[in-house]
């Protein structure tokens, strides 16, 4: 067991543990710590608590120190300089006439780099931009193309659902989606409808396939024979959620269907849930591959 501290460094972003070094760190206090980028200046997400060796990544790094006042006004500093920064970098980007997007800018707490993150269709050769970046800026220069997701990730938004973007709030780590999901979980094969803002599948359907798996164990699935207490008959519809079902009967071919709660009928022949390739090639570009 080690005493741990979890900080992140976006709002949505993922936890990463630091040894405490002997201080308590309560939630949402701000911290000074070494990372891959350099010194950082991360929030405290999960206060001082015991974990087992199995869950760390060693070596495990110590916070270098609590953020003190000077450090909470230089994060704010470096806040000032990436709204200007940002406002330049996509004057300058403009003039290039590089098929490029600027998302968003950012400066490592020491102000020794600053990162540009951007959107483009295709690859872009920016060599001649990050000169131009280094000679405004006087620092080390990194453009990052990032993906959709990313990008809806950084600005925000609202979902179709009317509720904060999943990925701003609080999903730490994206996971490949895909239209499978969406068939399984009884949903229209409709983009508008499955698709986030960010015109990829939308995350609620992975993190709701585990649910919905296990409700698809015990429902029978549309095309699947089953025994009624009316007698033997065809699924045609379904309910996950509710359990209810729609039965074509046999002895009754052309009446309207029969609805039977899930526990009320048996199974005799389950059917299976398939992408045909039409609508898989209709989707394709919706898909998180």
């Amino acid at each position: 067991m080690a005493e741990v501290i979890g900080v992140k460094f976006k709002e949505a972003g993922k936890v990463y543990f630091f040894d405490p070094a002997g201080h308590k760190i309560q939630r949402d206090q701000k911290v000074i710590v070494e990372t891959v980028r350099g010194i950082e200046c991360g929030t405290c997400a999960t206060p001082n608590t015991d974990v087992s060796d199995e869950d760390i990544v060693k070596p495990l790094k110590s916070i270098i120190r609590p953020a003190g006042e000077e450090d909470i006004k230089t994060l704010a500093e470096n806040r000032e300089k990436e709204q200007q920064a940002y406002k330049i970098a996509k004057a300058k980007i403009e003039q290039s006439g590089l098929n490029m997007s600027l998302v968003d800018v950012e400066y490592t707490f020491d102000g020794s780099k600053v990162l540009f993150f951007y959107t483009a269709p295709e690859r872009v050769d920016f060599r001649e931009l990050v000169k131009t970046f280094a000679s405004i800026f006087k620092v080390r220069i990194e453009l990052r193309q990032i993906g959709v997701r990313d990008e809806a990730r950084m600005l925000g938004g609202l979902g179709p659902c009317g509720r904060a973007l999943c990925c701003k709030e609080f999903l730490h780590e994206f996971q490949p989606v895909s239209i499978k999901m969406a068939k399984e979980q009884g949903l229209s094969l409709n983009t508008a409808k499955i698709s986030g803002t960010c015109g990829r599948l939308m995350c609620c359907l992975k993190y709701e396939q585990e649910s919905y798996e296990y409700l698809l164990k015990h429902t029978p699935k549309i095309g699947a024979i089953v025994e009624t207490g009316d007698g033997r008959g065809e699924v045609v519809d379904n309910n996950l959620l509710t359990g209810m079902l729609k039965v074509k009967l046999d002895r009754h071919p052309e009446a309207a269907p029969s609805a039977f709660h899930r526990r009320d009928v048996r199974l005799i022949k389950d059917a299976q849930i398939r992408v045909n390739k039409a609508e898989l090639e209709a989707l394709r570009e919706i898909e998180d591959n």
